[in-house]
């Protein structure tokens, strides 16, 4: 079955890496807040990795703030291409070649899409053509509501612009298409995935079990396209505003949910979604 993988919930410093050793986390992604880009120390991560036994096996780009960092906006595109392409430098450099991106941040106005979606081809185009100079490849994210990415048919536009990207199966954003038509609709395109559950009216980023995903349509899906990259949880350790546990969750807890979902089992769960959930919460 899938290696088991986790999207960084903390700073990957040692504790994180000797944390998901001890749980049995095979991959790691890196992915961290805005803010704490500029900390990564690359040579250490490596040495970590190496240390620990555990792959980085992705980088997520940094997406935040869309005032500032936005690859579908005219005039932000060339220069988030330019800090985004430090990255896939530095990054390679160490070994870790693939990189998750956004195609836009949000909100889109319906009458600007078409706009936002030309610049975001052009920039993955640029990024796809830097990444395979590289030996890298670029994965670009399903997302929620207005961005870009938010169908399957978005997604569909959002690649062909490079013969060479792929796509990150996020399985808590798709609010407007079914998850397993898109798994069987870009195939072998799927290069990683991000794993939560959710209540189909926004992303929530639960533990699978907690949300309304068919896990076992999911992952029949990922098997009939011939899916063999990681099952990535990207998912905090802490309780979200969204859903009430009694305590948060562990890196074993995670190891606990893939298991039961790769023998067909109702995954255990601690949690009770809170009512009146709307759009925006």
């Amino acid at each position: 079955m899938f290696r088991i993988g986790l999207s960084t919930p903390c700073f990957p410093d040692e504790e994180c890496f000797k944390s998901y050793n001890r749980a049995g986390i095979e991959c790691m992604e890196i992915s961290v807040d805005s803010a704490n880009y500029e900390k990564l120390c690359f040579d250490e991560l490596s040495e970590l990795s190496k240390k620990y036994n555990v792959e980085i096996c992705s980088f997520h780009f940094p997406f935040m703030p869309f005032s500032e960092l936005d690859i579908s906006r005219e005039d932000l595109a060339d220069k988030s291409l330019e800090y985004l392409k430090g990255f896939i430098d530095k990054a390679t450099e160490i070994g870790i070649y693939k990189f998750v991106i956004h195609a836009s941040g949000e909100p889109i106005e319906e009458k600007d899409r078409a706009c936002r979606m030309a610049c975001a081809k052009k920039s993955l185009f640029t990024l796809a053509e830097y990444a395979k100079e590289r030996g890298a490849i670029i994965l670009v994210e399903d997302l929620p509501r207005t961005c870009l990415g938010r169908s399957i048919s978005d997604m569909e536009e959002l690649i062909s612009a490079h013969p060479d990207l792929y796509v990150c199966f996020d399985t808590n954003h798709l609010l407007y298409d079914d998850n397993v038509e898109l798994i069987r609709r870009l195939g072998n395109k799927i290069k990683s995935t991000h794993i939560s559950d959710y209540d189909f009216i926004n992303e929530r980023h639960w533990l699978p079990g907690e949300g309304k995903n068919d896990w076992q349509g999911i992952i029949n899906a990922l098997n009939e396209v011939g899916y063999d990259g990681v099952w990535l949880y990207e998912i905090d350790l802490g309780c979200p505003k969204t859903i009430i546990r009694p305590r948060s969750l562990t890196y074993e807890d995670f190891v606990l949910n893939a298991k039961e979902l790769f023998e067909g089992k109702t995954p255990t769960t601690i949690s009770t979604p809170k009512p009146n959930l709307g759009f925006w919460d």
